[in-house]
């Protein structure tokens, strides 16, 4: 419930979104250290010295994208499967993409152990996305990219989005939702953020 009000308090609003988010238990994707602030609004530590994002900045993100039943999502950036769970309530597909093996790892036993039976995990490089498995219908970005990426806009279907932080430095980076129409591109500012930045290549911790 705390989390819930938080969670509205900060923007998010979409009654799905809420819903999806409160089918997932946070707490399950950190480590026991911290799974006593699984429920406060900030981001947390976890393997491979990565971080799960704070809950409203999931939230907001996955409003904006706007998933609808019949999408089939791709994420770039797993991290140990909080937000990819999510998705996986309001979409028919997730593809959920990590560079770290451990992470994806802990991912597909957090995703098995919740019975989430629609999301497939693969190690990759997410920079470069899925070619086998496009178009999609939606993509979400949970690392910062200098612009958004090439291969990851031709991969989205005409009517298609994809939400992406955008900004190299550590202090200014901008969310954006970006929009493929038949003719283009269509670009929109959301909100500022902080985000790790998307790097290439794949480590096989």
């Amino acid at each position: 419930m705390r989390l819930q009000l938080s969670l509205r308090s900060r923007g998010v609003t979409d009654a799905r979104v809420l819903t999806a988010m409160e089918l997932v238990d946070r707490a399950l994707f950190v480590t026991e250290t911290f799974a006593a602030r699984a429920y406060d609004d900030v981001p947390l530590p976890v393997a491979v010295g990565q971080t799960i994002s704070q809950p409203s900045v999931v939230g907001l993100m996955t409003q904006a994208l706007d998933v609808q039943p019949r999408d089939k999502v791709l994420e770039v950036g797993t991290g140990t499967g909080y937000q990819s769970a999510i998705l996986s309530h309001l979409a028919r597909r997730v593809y959920t993409v990590e560079r770290h093996r451990a992470l994806t790892r802990i991912a597909q036993r957090n995703h098995q152990a919740m019975g989430l039976s629609n999301i497939t995990q693969i190690t990759g490089d997410g920079s470069f996305g899925l070619p086998e498995q496009a178009p999609f219908d939606r993509i979400l970005v949970t690392a910062a990219a200098e612009d958004p990426p090439g291969p990851l806009l031709a991969q989205l279907r005409i009517g298609g989005s994809m939400v992406v932080p955008v900004g190299v430095s550590d202090h200014i980076q901008m969310l954006i939702k970006v929009t493929r129409t038949p003719d283009g591109y269509d670009y929109d500012e959301l909100s500022p953020v902080r985000f790790v930045p998307l790097v290439e290549g794949v480590e096989h911790d």
